[in-house]
């Protein structure tokens, strides 16, 4: 029981979400570009058709996280993760069978519901409720995992694309997309841990009890929704994940168009790997300065980042721009739920989150769509990566001079 280890509960949760991040990012996240350019090489679907069904994925997934939000304020995690690994291994599975426009939709609404019940609105506020003081680092550990799929599953899937075809990895990617989560989540993942007779960080007892002092922030989603630092946060970071999300969807592409398959490939490694470097550095970082200035800095790399990646050519100048961009990604999901759990509490933080997420995910959805109507405008990925980079000079310039309140 979480109230018998020595060690603290919350660092097993940790653990738990590293691992379950680990492979729904590798087999959804990251996985995104892999099957945008399978599904252009392979089934012959346009870029710009392949990009507004990947816009799908994410609208699906910000109007299923409120519904996860809703639930996971009041009712165990746990069921509704595994119910999603469920949902998305049937997803994967598919692929070996899809073949026109009408089931390349339903499968990214599908994945894209999945996603969003086994990803950051339910393991973001299992997280949040376990720490406070030391919140930000475990974070930066628990969410590393999303770095880990970019290393450790894409590159995999991508490799048994290219010799076998969607065909022969569509199987494989689902039994590890439920085996890697469901019994996961289940048997590790708990509630908050005042039902344990402990407190955030490893106190405990009597302070549980009473009440931890720690969380005394009792915004709710009404008073969430009155304050002009909510809608800052989440429109600059509607702009902020919208750049980096369609960034990522056509990286691979980019990549392969312009140096070919072995640097597509080295570009997954060095985003996660990058990304894994920021998250941790991230972490302790945010003990020195405020969330909020650390925030700023990332999408100000962030827009210089994309805006190189406009007009590399050669196999060392993407991988030293994708290293420079990765550095952000290891972080930005992370600022995030940060300034809105470090604004508002704990108390409702479930539907706080995945309503500021909700309105981010418009963005998201329309960032890989404008980049896939560029490059098929253009001919090439100059004009989508440099739009990119604007967009993100917009999202820093809403959180700077609309969240100061």
């Amino acid at each position: 029981m979480p109230g018998n280890t020595r060690i603290f509960y919350g660092w097993y949760i940790v653990a738990a979400v590293c691992l379950i991040t680990t492979i729904g990012s590798g087999l959804a996240f990251y996985n995104l570009s892999v099957l945008l350019n399978a599904f252009v090489e392979e089934r012959g679907f346009p870029v710009s058709l392949t990009s507004a069904a990947i816009a799908t994925f994410f609208v699906s997934g910000g109007c299923t996280g409120v519904v996860v939000g809703r639930f996971i304020d009041r009712f165990d995690a746990r069921f509704v993760i595994a119910a999603s690994a469920a949902l998305g291994a049937a997803c994967l599975y598919s692929v070996s069978y899809l073949q026109s426009t009408w089931q390349l939709f339903v499968f990214h609404v599908a994945f894209g519901a999945a996603y969003a019940g086994a990803g950051l609105v339910a393991l973001t506020t299992v997280v949040t409720r376990w720490f406070n003081a030391k919140r930000a680092l475990a974070m930066s550990i628990a969410f590393t995992g999303l770095s880990f799929g970019g290393i450790f599953v894409a590159p995999f899937v991508a490799l048994s694309i290219e010799r076998g075809g969607l065909a022969s990895t569509g199987p494989w990617t689902a039994a590890l997309f439920f085996l890697g989560i469901a019994p996961v989540a289940l048997l590790v993942l708990r509630g908050a841990p005042a039902q344990y007779g402990l407190e955030p960080d490893g106190g405990a007892g009597v302070a549980a009890a009473n009440g931890n002092a720690a969380s005394a922030l009792k915004f709710t989603y009404a008073d969430a929704k009155r304050s002009p630092f909510f809608y800052a946060v989440s429109i600059s970071y509607l702009f902020l994940l919208g750049a980096q999300v369609g960034a990522i969807a056509h990286l691979y592409r980019l990549a392969n168009t312009r140096s070919g398959v072995e640097t597509a490939a080295l570009v997954l490694v060095f985003l996660s790997s990058a990304s894994i470097v920021g998250r941790l550095t991230g972490g302790w970082l945010t003990l020195k300065i405020k969330v909020w200035t650390f925030a700023l800095q990332l999408m100000a790399v962030q827009c210089v980042a994309l805006f190189a990646l406009a007009f590399t050519q050669g196999r060392i100048s993407i991988l030293a721009a994708t290293v420079l961009f990765g550095v952000t990604i290891g972080n930005s999901l992370m600022m995030q739920p940060l300034l809105l759990a470090e604004k508002f509490g704990t108390h409702e933080y479930g539907r706080i989150y995945s309503m500021s997420q909700f309105i981010a995910m418009t963005g998201v959805a329309g960032g890989p769509v404008l980049m896939g109507v560029l490059y098929d405008w253009a001919g090439n990925y100059a004009s989508a990566f440099v739009a990119a980079s604007v967009v993100t000079l917009a999202g820093f310039l809403v959180l700077l001079f609309g969240s100061r309140s």
